[in-house]
């Protein structure tokens, strides 16, 4: 059970670092647009994070969004590697969350039920 708790408590401190490189380090113009960080998922041994990411914008604002972080994925794994304290850095992989997406889609058909009704 500690390791649950380990790997947890890395995965929220992945997901807080990376929010934090990724709105104030990055300079890419691709990535103005509001971009959450909404999970991180880390491997047992370390070696791979799957990184959830939520964007405000149409699709092809996010296709430019995840160009955007797939060219800064060595820069952001490099600064993760400065300020995490883990003897591997986790090679990042960039997956879209459409949760939020789902939920306000889901909003909005109650509301819609509501006003019929």
């Amino acid at each position: 059970m500690a390791n649950g708790k380990r790997m947890t408590r890395i995965n929220d401190e992945l997901m807080k670092e990376l929010s934090v490189i990724i709105r104030a380090e990055l300079k890419d113009p691709r990535l103005s647009t509001i971009v959450t960080v909404t999970k991180a998922e880390t491997t047992k041994d370390l070696q791979l994070c799957k990184v959830y990411i939520s964007v405000l914008g149409d699709s092809k604002r996010r296709s430019e969004v995840f160009e955007g972080l797939l060219s800064a994925q060595g820069f952001i794994r490099r600064q993760l590697a400065q300020t995490l304290n883990l003897r591997n850095t986790p090679e990042l992989r960039f997956i879209h969350d459409d949760s939020l997406d789902r939920g306000m889609r889901i909003e909005s058909i109650i509301n819609e039920i509501n006003r019929n009704a």
